[in-house]
C-alpha cells in the first residue's frame, strides 16, 4: 500500500525544515494554527490587518520548530502518513545518563528530592525539555543540577526580573559552588562578555545582542519559561541557533493552547515534575488557607460602578479611602510576616505604604518594594523578612509575584483584582515556603463585590476566574462577607 511521504531534516537547532507535497504542507499549517485568546479585542484584528491566527508552521520556508516534531509525529499517525525523522534530531540525546554520579561528585549540602533527580534525568535524556514543577518544589536546585552536568559547555541561564539574577546566583552558592568564581551575573549595565561557564541573565539585558554573542552557548535554561510570550523573549531563543541543549522551567502554564505549544516548540515537550498538592501532601510546602473577604457596598454606590469601564472601576475601587483603610487594618492586625501585593504603584502601593506606616508600630519594619528598587535593595528586603517575625512588606505584582524566595512569610494579601492563573499562582508561590517557625499560610484573597441586581462587576467577575483556580488546584477556601456600609473604619 502506498504512503504518502513527510520529510523532516535539522536546519539548526531552533528550525526543523519538513518536505511534503504541497496539500500535505496545507494540512501541516491548519494543524498547527491556533487562535489567539482575546484577538477580537486587539488592534490589528479589528484594523483588519490580522486574523487573530498564530501559525507555528510557516507555509514559505516550510520551517517548524524542533520541540514541536513529537506533535508532527503524531499528525502523521493520525493520517497514516510515513514519516522520516532526520536522525541530526535525535542526536542531543543521552539515555544512559544517570543522576547518582552527578549528585556524589558535587558533594550537596541537601539530598535532593525523588522528583528533582527525575527532572534532571528527563531534561538529560533528551537534551531538551519544558519542566513543569510549581513554586516551592526547588526549581533553582534543578536549574544548578543541570548546569553543573554540562561541565565543559558554557550555559546561559535567563530570568525575568533583576532580583532573580541575584538570587539564582546566591542560591548556587548555597548548594557549595563557587559563585564568583564560575557565575557572572548580567543586568543594569553590568559588562555582557566574560570568561565565566554560566551566566545568568535577564531577557531584558540581553535581546538586543547580536546573533554572534549568543553562538558562545551550548546550553540555555530557561527559567518562570511561561513568560516567554514577548517577540523578543522568541527572538533570543532564535539567535541561539548553535545552542544544542535547551530547558525551560515554569511553575505553571496559562491554560491556552498557542502558549504551551510556542514554550514547547522553543524548549521541547512539556514534563510535569510533580504538582502543589503533592508537595503539600509530603509537608515540602506549607500548608494553604484562603480567606476570602468579600467586600459588599452600599446600594448607590453599586449603581454608580454599573456604569463604569473596567479602568475606571479599578480607579474607584484603589481610592476607595474604606477599602484602603480596611487593608491597612488587616495587615497592621497580624503578628507574623505579611505581604501586601499590589499592582499599580502611584494609584496603589505608594498610598498603602504611607497608611501602614502611620498606623503600625514604630519598632515595626515596614518594607516597600515595587520595580523602582534598586536590585541589591530588594535582596537586602528579602533577608531582612527572612531573619524578622512580624515585618511587612508592601510588594508591586511585578517585582514579588515571580520566583523571589523568601523564608518565613506568614500571610499575604490580594489588594489588586485579577484574573490571570499565572499570577495568581505565582503570588500564592510566595507564601508556600515551609519556614522556621510554621508550617502553614494564609492568603486573603480582597473582593470587591459591586454587583446589582443581575449586574456583577469587573472585580467580582475576576474573583470568581480566581475561585475557579482555587477549585482547579483543589485549595482550601472560605467566604467571608462583609457589609461595607456598615462597617466603620
Amino acid at each position: 500500500m502506498y504512503q504518502e511521504v513527510i520529510k523532516v531534516r535539522k536546519e539548526n537547532e531552533v528550525f526543523a525544515v519538513v518536505l511534503a507535497d504541497s496539500s500535505i504542507l496545507k494540512e501541516i499549517s491548519e494543524y498547527f494554527k491556533f487562535r489567539v485568546p482575546g484577538y477580537t479585542f486587539m488592534p490589528k484584528y479589528k484594523m483588519r490587518l490580522w486574523d487573530g491566527y498564530i501559525r507555528l508552521f510557516n507555509l514559505l520556508t516550510c520551517q517548524l520548530y524542533v520541540g514541536l516534531v513529537p506533535y508532527l509525529e503524531n499528525f502523521a499517525k493520525e493520517r497514516e502518513y510515513l514519516l522520516e525523522i532526520d536522525e541530526e534530531l535525535l542526536d542531543c540525546e543521552n539515555k544512559n545518563f544517570s543522576s547518582e554520579q552527578l549528585i556524589k561528585s558535587l558533594k550537596l549540602p541537601l539530598e535532593p528530592r525523588d522528583y528533582q533527580i527525575s527532572a534532571i534525568e528527563h531534561g538529560i535524556k533528551k537534551g531538551r525539555g519544558l519542566l513543569l514543577s510549581p513554586t516551592g518544589s526547588g526549581k533553582s536546585l534543578i536549574i544548578y543540577l543541570l548546569a553543573r552536568h554540562f561541565e565543559d559547555k558554557k550555559v546561559l541561564v535567563i530570568v525575568p526580573t533583576i532580583s532573580l539574577v541575584s538570587q539564582m546566583i546566591s542560591d548556587f552558592e548555597s548548594y557549595g559552588f563557587n559563585s564568583n568564581k564560575n557565575c557572572h551575573g548580567i543586568f543594569q549595565g553590568q559588562s555582557k562578555d566574560t570568561n565565566k561557564r554560566i551566566v545568568v541573565s535577564t531577557w531584558q539585558s540581553i535581546y538586543k545582542q547580536p546573533k554572534t554573542w549568543f553562538k558562545q552557548f551550548d546550553v540555555v535554561i530557561g527559567d518562570e519559561a511561561h513568560l516567554y510570550k514577548a517577540d523578543s523573549i522568541k527572538d533570543i531563543m532564535h539567535k541561539l541557533e548553535q545552542c544544542k541543549y535547551r530547558f525551560g522551567t515554569t511553575g505553571t502554564l496559562d491554560g491556552t493552547q498557542t502558549n504551551k505549544l510556542v514554550l514547547e516548540g522553543l524548549f521541547g515537550p512539556v514534563f510535569s515534575v510533580t504538582t502543589t498538592k503533592k508537595l503539600m501532601e509530603n509537608e515540602h510546602l506549607a500548608q494553604l488557607k484562603i480567606d476570602c473577604i468579600l467586600l459588599k457596598y452600599d446600594e448607590e454606590e453599586c449603581k454608580a460602578i454599573k456604569k463604569l469601564s473596567y479602568q475606571d472601576e479599578i480607579k474607584f475601587i484603589l481610592q476607595h479611602s474604606k477599602r484602603n483603610s480596611f487593608i491597612t487594618n488587616l495587615a497592621v492586625s497580624m503578628n507574623q510576616n505579611t505581604m501586601v501585593l499590589f499592582q499599580y504603584v502611584e494609584k496603589h502601593g505608594k498610598i498603602l505604604y504611607e497608611m501602614i506606616k502611620r498606623k503600625a508600630s514604630p519598632n515595626r519594619k515596614i518594607l516597600y518594594v515595587s520595580g523602582e528598587t534598586d536590585a541589591q535593595v530588594r535582596e537586602e528586603i528579602r533577608k531582612i523578612t527572612e531573619s524578622e517575625r512580624n515585618a511587612i512588606i508592601i510588594a508591586s505584582v511585578g517585582v514579588f509575584s515571580t520566583g523571589i524566595n523568601i523564608r518565613n512569610l506568614d500571610n499575604i494579601i490580594f489588594v489588586s483584582p485579577c484574573k490571570s492563573r499565572i499570577r495568581t499562582l505565582q503570588s500564592i508561590g510566595r507564601v508556600l515556603r515551609v519556614g522556621d517557625y510554621s508550617n502553614t499560610a494564609t492568603l486573603y484573597d480582597i473582593v470587591d463585590d459591586f454587583s446589582h441586581k443581575t449586574h456583577r462587576n469587573f472585580a467580582l467577575k475576576h474573583f470568581i476566574e480566581r475561585a475557579k483556580i482555587y477549585d482547579y488546584e483543589k485549595f482550601d477556601y472560605k467566604i467571608h462577607k462583609l457589609d461595607m456600609a456598615r462597617k466603620k473604619l
